[in-house]
C-alpha cells in the first residue's frame, strides 16, 4: 500500500523531487584548495628567511645591551671609587651587579664580600628565552660555561679583560670582549676566539 502525502494529491499522485542544491551551499574544487595551498607556501617562504633575521637581531640587540650594561659600570666604577662585578649566570641566561662591600664581616682576609647592586643600572637582566649565554672567558681564570663566571671593574679605571659569547636558537653566535685597560667594548658576529679578541 502506498501512502500519498496529503500536498501531494494535486500533483497527480506523483512523489515530490527535492529541490537541487542553491549554488551559494557547494564546497571548494580540488583545483581551489590547491591554488590557496600554493599562496599560503609561496608566502610561507617569503616570510621565514625575516622571521629568521628577527632572531638573529634579537640576539645583537642583546649583545648591545650587555655592552652598555659593561660600559657603564666601567664609567660608575672610576667615578665612585668602587670595585663592582658583573656576575654572569650561565644556567639561568642572566646577569646581575654586584658592588663591593667594604664594611661588611669577611670570612677572612682573602673573601672580599659583594652585596647585590640596588643603583639605576644595575638591575638584573633575563636574556629571553630563545637567547643564552654560551661561555664567559675570564683572563686569567679561564672559559666557563656551566654555573657563574664574573669579571670585576675596578676604580683606578680597568677592568678584568672578559669575553662573552651570545647564542640564538638558530645557532648564532655574537662575540664581545671588554679591553681591560680602557673598558671599550668590541662586538664581533660569529665566534670569534678570546685570543683573538684580547690581541685587538
Amino acid at each position: 500500500m502506498i501512502k500519498i502525502a496529503p500536498g501531494d494529491a494535486g500533483r497527480g499522485g506523483r512523489c515530490a523531487r527535492r529541490p537541487a542544491p542553491s549554488i551559494g551551499a557547494r564546497g571548494f574544487t580540488l583545483l581551489e584548495l590547491a591554488l590557496v595551498m600554493f599562496i599560503m607556501g609561496l608566502m610561507l617562504s617569503l616570510v621565514m628567511p625575516y622571521l629568521g633575521g628577527f632572531r638573529f637581531a634579537k640576539l645583537k640587540s642583546e649583545t648591545r645591551r650587555l655592552a652598555g650594561r659593561a660600559t657603564y659600570l666601567f664609567d660608575e666604577a672610576s667615578g665612585q671609587k668602587v670595585v663592582l662585578r658583573l656576575v654572569f649566570d650561565i644556567d639561568r641566561d642572566g646577569y646581575w651587579v654586584a658592588r663591593y662591600d667594604p664594611y661588611s664581616i669577611r670570612l677572612s682576609d682573602t673573601e672580599p664580600v659583594f652585596t647585590p647592586d640596588r643603583g639605576p643600572g644595575a638591575q638584573p637582566v633575563q636574556l629571553p628565552p630563545d637567547v643564552r649565554i654560551r661561555d664567559v672567558t675570564v683572563q686569567g681564570v679561564g672559559t666557563t660555561n656551566k654555573g657563574q663566571a664574573f669579571c670585576q671593574f675596578y676604580p683606578e679605571g680597568y677592568v678584568d679583560a672578559t669575553v662573552v659569547h651570545l647564542m640564538d636558537a638558530s645557532g648564532n653566535v655574537m662575540t664581545l670582549a671588554v679591553n681591560p685597560l680602557t673598558g671599550e667594548v668590541e662586538i664581533a658576529a660569529g665566534d670569534v676566539a678570546p685570543q683573538k679578541m684580547y690581541a685587538q
